[in-house]
């Protein structure tokens, strides 16, 4: 028996078939993810440059802040001396009042830190995303 060619070839109802369409999916949902990162990367690179920036300002206020706060001291210890006390007792003074506000901010820290948790309800959500994915949720 020959074979029929007519017979052997696909019909063709002008309708994409179910690969196609897998296939059409899976080529339009990576082009999106990468043109999203794409639009990631240039906004990261914006606000990098600002961040920078901001960091270097911060970094230089904070640095004016502390040249402010060591003349705050002297100044601070040689009022103490001119009420009458000796200026090394004066110094001293001032040295003990820095030790006392570090010992209470650590002390507040420590305990703001012990407060820290694991994020719970994230973790609990993340672990259903698979369930979900999977049409089980």
């Amino acid at each position: 028996m020959a074979h029929d060619p007519v017979k052997a070839a696909p019909i063709d109802s002008g309708e994409p078939t179910l690969g196609k369409l897998v296939m059409d999916a899976q080529r339009d949902i990576s082009t999106l993810v990468s043109k999203e990162i794409a639009l990631a990367k240039s906004e990261l690179k914006v606000s990098v440059k600002h961040g920078g920036v901001g960091i270097g300002l911060f970094a230089g206020a904070a640095f004016l802040g502390l040249l402010a706060v060591i003349m705050l001291s002297v100044s601070i210890a040689y009022f103490i001396h001119w009420a009458g006390l000796g200026l090394h007792w004066a110094f001293l003074i001032v040295f003990g009042l820095y030790v006392l506000v570090a010992a209470l901010l650590a002390f507040i820290g420590l305990k703001q830190v012990k407060q820290v948790k694991a994020p719970e309800r994230a973790i609990e959500q993340g672990k259903q995303i698979p369930q979900a994915l999977k049409g089980k949720g």
